[in-house]
């Protein structure tokens, strides 16, 4: 390198200096990094980054993509605890059916629900969503002030009008949350035939996917943004539920969950011709 230097008359610094200069030749790639991590405001990981650029039909390397995205400052997010629900044995309690065995062949064989707390300028919210473990979408939910039974009826009444006689044979999972012991509640579940199940006691990895989802939505949504009022907080939660619903990548689909249930509807129908 020193003979080489001194037969082109170049100092050292010279050539070092022209070598950084040379193009980026990820600069393109880094773009895309950006746009795609901007469109979906900060909430993507190198995951689902990487995800995104295959859809687009760049082929590279998920190592290379999270190298990037640390050279560009570029991080996703972390989940964190929700409110829990359970205030002691106040009715009827029903058996862990679904033992962890969170993977459904069909939509609306699975389904989960819990609720979560938010609190806006001092007033307390309580989010009941149901979601359905096939595909993670949430199929139904309900907001109000107090996490009372109004609250779940009104979350089942809609999943109930979503699922239609696809309902009957479903099992429905929770916490052993009070409004889950609720003999309404059962009575609800019995009537359109949907098989119970509830959580052991203080082991939150049994209901693990919801726990995900609310993890999600609190870290994309909840804590990233400044809510002026409730009704700013509850249009904002809407955006980010059809959001998730229908354009945020999970992993293990590599589609969302509104994609992949057309998807499957698709293959369906071409099965049947």
């Amino acid at each position: 390198m020193k003979h080489l230097l001194k037969a082109a008359g170049m100092v050292r610094s010279t050539y070092y200096y022209r070598l950084s200069e040379r193009p980026d030749k990820y600069a393109s790639t880094k773009e895309q990094i950006r746009r795609i991590y901007e469109q979906n405001k900060g909430r993507y990981g190198c995951r689902r980054v990487w995800q995104a650029l295959r859809v687009a039909g760049l082929i590279i390397n998920r190592k290379t993509v999270a190298r990037l995205m640390h050279s560009m400052s570029l991080f996703g997010v972390t989940p964190k605890r929700h409110y829990c629900s359970y205030q002691g044995d106040v009715g009827k309690k029903a058996p862990n059916t679904l033992n962890r065995e969170f993977a459904a062949t069909e939509p609306y064989r699975k389904l989960t629900t819990d609720i979560s707390q938010f609190v806006i300028n001092g007033v307390k919210l309580y989010l009941s969503p149901v979601l359905d473990m096939w595909n993670g979408e949430i199929i139904s939910y309900t907001i109000s002030r107090s996490p009372n039974m109004a609250l779940v009826m009104k979350m089942l009444k809609k999943a109930f009008r979503r699922m239609g006689i696809a309902a009957s044979g479903a099992l429905l999972h929770s916490d052993q949350g009070w409004q889950y012991q609720h003999a309404q509640y059962q009575l609800a579940l019995k009537k359109h035939g949907i098989i119970q199940s509830m959580s052991r006691k203080g082991n939150c990895l049994d209901n693990s996917v919801m726990e995900n989802f609310f993890g999600l939505l609190k870290n994309e949504f909840y804590y990233v943004n400044h809510f002026d009022d409730e009704q700013t907080f509850l249009k904002g939660l809407a955006e980010y539920i059809k959001y998730y619903n229908n354009d945020r990548i999970k992993l293990r689909l590599s589609m969302s969950p509104v994609q992949y249930r057309q998807q499957y509807a698709n293959n369906v129908q071409t099965t049947c011709q």
